[in-house]
């Protein structure tokens, strides 16, 4: 890799959230980083190098790999001064890392956190579905009435992933059932998303990755799984990957609907960043929604961000892996994989993350490959 003799360690930070704690993310995210340490040639840590001190330069010699987007204050905690130190994000505020700020509030009444741009969501309104932020159940009663006279629409949980925490709502009987289902302190504390929901959907991955002062970046496609619960749920991306960033990714000869879902991704990214500057994100990755809205109509809109470790990160890391092999590989495609039901279910040659019975999702398998 390109700098690697400027990194020492890797270690992983702790969350500042409850999500991604499960053993099967604490393990696979674990493996991951012993995997981005071996890239850099560097040493996996679990905890504090001997000697560390975020007021030395043994922070600036550490890779960070947190569990979720940090904010500024943790990043300073940690010694965090610029995006080379982290494989993920730092947000100015902790919402500015969550799908909360895609969408304007339907009521400007509406009590939000502080650093909440009002102007943000209509500039992102262009490259997004059409839908609505709130913080209190009043407001999202509010927001989904007028939606549905689109309609049918999804809430979703901010705090949510793999596609858990979402209801479909169809009636306004329907979102009366789904406002039931909500955390009223977790609404006002952390926002609910209401947007237009689609059908036959395929969901894009569309980012770019800075690791050891090599850059990529990638298109992909994810696919859906059902848990050990019947829910379904994220079960693995394929990602097409290039060297270089969303330059280069915007140039590729692509299908139409493909090409507009890169171009509102690279969109998102850039307005997010001009009204926060102080973003730092190594790693960006953005979910991209093309589908039929109620109307028969084909709708093409970023989702979210992830500006953190995911689901596609060992996708990522074998492409590292593979240009480091070859320095004349101009492209690769790499994949991971969600397997609910099974241990032991990775084939040969794949890269193991995760096998074994988790105490809250059950028997699992998450692995990696390249594929080309």
């Amino acid at each position: 890799m390109a700098s690697s003799h400027q990194t020492r360690f890797v270690k992983i930070c702790p969350a500042q959230s409850g999500a991604m704690n499960n053993e099967h993310d604490r393990v696979a995210r674990a493996e991951l980083a012993r995997r981005i340490a071996r890239l850099g040639e560097a040493t996996f840590v679990e905890h504090d190098p001997p000697g560390f001190s975020a007021l030395d330069d043994s922070a600036q010699k550490t890779l960070f790999i947190p569990a979720s987007t940090i904010d500024l204050a943790m990043a300073r905690q940690l010694g965090i001064s610029d995006e080379s130190q982290i494989y993920g994000g730092v947000v100015p505020h902790a919402f500015v890392g969550s799908k909360v700020i895609t969408h304007p509030l339907f009521q400007s009444s509406d009590a939000v956190p502080v650093g909440w741009h009002s102007e943000l969501g209509a500039a992102l309104a262009p490259h997004v579905l059409s839908g609505w932020s709130a913080f209190s159940v009043d407001a999202v009663r509010a927001a989904g009435l007028d939606l549905l006279k689109q309609g049918a629409i999804r809430l979703k949980e901010v705090e949510a992933t793999a596609g858990l925490g979402q209801f479909v709502v169809t009636s306004p009987r329907k979102l009366e059932e789904a406002i039931a289902q909500l955390d009223t302190e977790a609404v006002a504390r952390h926002g609910v998303v209401i947007e237009e929901n689609l059908d036959n959907v395929i969901t894009y991955s569309v980012g770019m990755t800075c690791l050891f002062g090599d850059l990529i970046s990638y298109w992909g496609t994810q696919r859906l799984a059902t848990n050990n619960d019947g829910a379904t749920v994220y079960g693995g991306s394929t990602l097409h990957v290039v060297r270089g960033g969303f330059e280069r990714l915007a140039g590729l000869d692509l299908a139409d609907d493909l090409k507009q879902g890169i171009k509102k991704a690279i969109a998102y990214d850039a307005i997010v960043s001009k009204f926060y500057p102080d973003l730092m994100a190594s790693r960006r990755n953005y979910d991209v929604a093309a589908g039929i809205n109620s109307f028969g109509e084909i709708r093409i809109g970023v989702l979210e961000q992830s500006w953190r470790a995911g689901g596609a990160s060992g996708a990522e890391i074998a492409a590292f892996k593979a240009f480091a092999r070859d320095p004349e590989l101009p492209a690769v495609t790499c994949a991971t994989m969600e397997i609910y039901g099974e241990i032991d279910a990775a084939p040969i040659g794949s890269i193991v993350y995760y096998s074994g019975i988790d105490a809250v999702a059950g028997p699992m398998t998450k692995y990696a490959m390249e594929l080309e």
